[in-house]
């Protein structure tokens, strides 16, 4: 029979907030953490805002000497997997050998170390090779971020990246999931880090022309996902980490129980590199699996955490597939986009929406969509428009979608 998985720790870095309670303190009170973009001077593209963390002292987890050998990831993802593990009441410093033999780390991030890749490609084609790093190589494998947690905090069990493009924290708790269910591993740090806001890397997206260039006067009204006027999503940064541990295990500890996870589900339409097919069929079939495996019906979803992303294809095609997985109850079921508050952190979004589910659990209270502002007939679910509510959350969806055509799902159940 395979073990039941709980949450028993949380860290957040996040543009809206850096730390649990200033998360939870802006993701219901609906703020924004949509900026012009500071880490270069945008002045000539045409995209000039991002979801950045703020105030973040990069040299509290980084030394001064080895920050020119990392990306900026990699600070991110230390200082939320430092609270993850204070929350969950570990010292894994302390812990026996045996049990950091058991705890694996296994996160997702869609590009890793990229802008730290894309800074050495420009000190060399610049010919300044003498301020490349001499660990150019092994800090922009995508492998090292989690090399680089298991290091820091003494973990022996697996050290994997899962990267699967904006389902990649998903698919990382998942597998996280399953490891700890076949008792391979007792627990896992677990989450999603992304830092992709860097020159060369919002010009990609510009070329794609998925970004919304039209409210760089009015940064936080620039992510607006379901609203009739969007026209593409902003980029953002940040990192979302969490410990899960066998249920029966934190149970003897006395662990204090944010959730368990009862059920996962990932599908691929197999259809094109970045677009949708409308039907939604797939997305849908990822809820309904990671439903069946809960053991729950459309009937006992209470909220549902949207991938949306403010694009036009996107919002429309998640609204179908929400339709198709929970029938007649889809319309009843509260649901939100953590992306109108902090923009699309690319990789580490599962993870991010995973954080403000457990916050609306813990809360009793459904965090808002902001920026609503033209209804579209095409997205026409409860998106809980502008103000929180409360209502109390037995079980929640957390839903994914990915270049790729990948589609991942989890199933949260509250134990409080």
């Amino acid at each position: 029979m395979a073990r039941r998985v709980a949450i028993t720790g949380m860290g957040v870095v996040s543009p809206n907030g850096t730390g649990n309670l200033d998360f939870a303190r802006a993701v219901l009170a609906g703020r924004s953490g949509v900026r012009r973009i500071s880490h270069f001077d945008p002045s000539d593209i045409s995209v000039q805002i991002a979801g950045q963390v703020q105030d973040f002292d990069e040299l509290a987890w980084v030394e001064k000497r080895d920050r020119r050998n990392v990306s900026r990831v990699l600070p991110l993802a230390l200082a939320a997997a430092d609270e993850a593990l204070r929350t969950a009441e570990l010292d894994a410093a302390a812990l026996p050998l045996e049990a950091r033999r058991g705890m694996g780390v296994i996160i997702g991030s869609g590009g890793g170390s990229q802008e730290f890749t894309e800074e050495q490609y420009r000190l060399f084609f610049q010919k300044k090779y003498k301020q490349m790093s001499l660990f150019a190589i092994p800090s922009g494998v995508m492998g090292t971020l989690a090399s680089e947690l298991s290091m820091r905090f003494g973990l022996r069990g697996p050290s994997h990246v899962i990267t699967t493009g904006c389902t990649s924290s998903t698919d990382a708790m998942g597998y996280a999931l399953r490891q700890i269910q076949s008792g391979r591993i007792q627990r896992a740090l677990t989450g999603g880090a992304d830092a992709p806001i860097a020159l060369g890397i919002v010009k990609g997206f510009i070329l794609m022309k998925i970004l919304t260039g039209s409210w760089n006067h009015a940064p936080e009204r620039g992510s607006r996902p379901f609203s009739a006027d969007r026209d593409g999503f902003v980029l953002a940064e940040g990192s979302w980490m969490f410990v899960f541990e066998e249920l029966e295990h934190a149970r003897a500890r006395k662990a204090k129980i944010l959730a368990e996870v009862c059920g996962y589900g990932s599908t691929c339409e197999a259809y094109h590199r970045v677009r949708l097919q409308e039907c939604g069929e797939e997305p849908a079939r990822a809820i309904e699996i990671a439903m069946k495996e809960a053991g729950i019906a459309p009937r006992d979803v209470n909220y549902v955490n949207l991938h949306g992303t403010s694009t036009q294809l996107n919002d429309r095609i998640e609204t179908r597939a929400l339709r198709l997985a929970l029938g007649n109850h889809a319309a009843k079921t509260p649901m939100s986009a953590l992306k109108s508050q902090i923009g699309h952190p690319q990789g580490a979004c599962g993870a991010a929406g995973v954080a403000a589910t457990l916050v609306a659990m813990q809360q009793g209270t459904i965090p808002p969509t902001i920026n609503i502002e033209t209804r579209d007939p095409d997205c026409d679910l409860d998106y809980v428009p502008d103000r929180d509510r409360q209502a109390a959350i037995e079980h929640a969806v957390c839903n994914c979608i990915a270049f790729g055509s990948k589609n991942s799902a989890l199933v949260l159940r509250n134990c409080n």
